[in-house]
């Protein structure tokens, strides 16, 4: 392993639980792969443009399109980070639930990223990734339960990402959990010693 893309989509940066969780699981790895180098992307402080004319053409295979006046246009971010993800050998995503799914920065991203012709191929069988696969690491904070039976609220943040980062190719999904983060500082302490246990367990295999 030679290179870990880190993204982190909470507001709260580097005091985010989620952030802090996806610090320790970059930890474990670099225990592996001490050399390894980190390219980080905090999609709140270098906030995404949306999709433009540009890009909507080339979703559509059209061509042209009026450059865009100032900076890059969504479709070179598309490009750009298209080849950030194409050069890490693992990813971590550091995401916070909102509003039963992901942060619209997140949402962005993902947006960028996942392109027909680019990252996945329409087929007759249905959408095929070019991506090749490698270990995605999503590290997950949330205010309530959002697994289990415990549960009082829906929750599509982990359905999306299991049904969205496979279409471009990424299957080897690993999902590690902070819930209840907002019933008190009991149940905050619960939750850091059961994920860290999961840490343990996953990463001494």
């Amino acid at each position: 392993m030679k290179n870990i893309l880190h993204i982190s989509a909470s507001a709260r940066a580097e005091e985010s639980d989620s952030y802090r969780l996806s610090q320790q699981i970059i930890a474990q790895l670099r225990k592996a792969y001490p050399s390894v180098q980190l390219v980080s992307r905090d999609l709140w402080s270098e906030p995404l443009p949306h999709v433009d004319f540009q890009y909507a053409n080339a979703l559509s295979r059209r061509e042209g399109g009026a450059p865009h006046a100032r900076g890059l246009s969504s479709l070179d971010w598309s490009d750009l980070l298209i080849e950030e993800l194409r050069a890490a050998d693992a990813v971590v995503i550091a995401t916070p639930m909102h509003n039963f799914t992901v942060p619209s920065v997140l949402k962005a991203w993902l947006d960028h990223v996942v392109r027909i012709g680019v990252t996945f191929n329409a087929t007759p069988e249905g959408k095929v990734g070019t991506l090749r696969d490698r270990p995605v690491y999503i590290a997950v904070s949330s205010g309530g339960w959002r697994s289990g039976e415990r549960a009082r609220q829906p929750d599509f943040l982990e359905p999306y990402l299991r049904a969205i980062l496979p279409t471009i190719g990424l299957k080897d999904l690993h999902f590690f959990s902070l819930q209840a983060l907002a019933a008190g500082s009991d149940a905050t302490t619960a939750a850091q010693a059961a994920v860290e246990l999961e840490l343990a367990r996953h990463f001494a295999v």
